[in-house]
């Protein structure tokens, strides 16, 4: 059985991932994001599988905190990975990745067009 202390600290960091909220009401110094920038930034975040000390048959994916907090400069603390600092990234990167697909797309219409006309 896991000793007492880790499964306090297992559940307080489950209860803080929990606790947050992006309501407009409780924000403020909103700041537009490049999704270009980021999705860079995350394209070259290291990701791998990993167990936590107190759970070693468990796998778990995903970036190191420190990592993810040198990278996008995001939450309060550089040991832990709030959720909703995730989840903004990857909201972000599936808008951008969106976008640059519908640009894709729209050039291959104009070449297929352009190559059609020329034929």
């Amino acid at each position: 059985m896991m000793p007492l202390r880790l499964r306090l600290k297992r559940r307080l960091l489950m209860l803080k991932a929990r606790s947050r909220h992006g309501d407009n009401s409780a924000s403020a110094a909103l700041t537009p994001v490049n999704g270009h920038e980021l999705l860079e930034q995350l394209a070259a975040l290291p990701i791998s599988t990993w167990s936590y000390l107190w759970e070693p048959d468990v796998r778990h994916l995903g970036p190191m905190a420190q990592d993810f907090a040198a990278t996008f400069g995001l939450g309060d603390d550089d040991r832990m990975i709030n959720l909703i600092d995730a989840n903004g990234v990857v909201m972000v990167g599936v808008q951008a990745l969106y976008r640059r697909i519908t640009d894709l797309e729209a050039r291959i219409v104009a070449l297929e067009s352009s190559s059609q006309r020329e034929a």
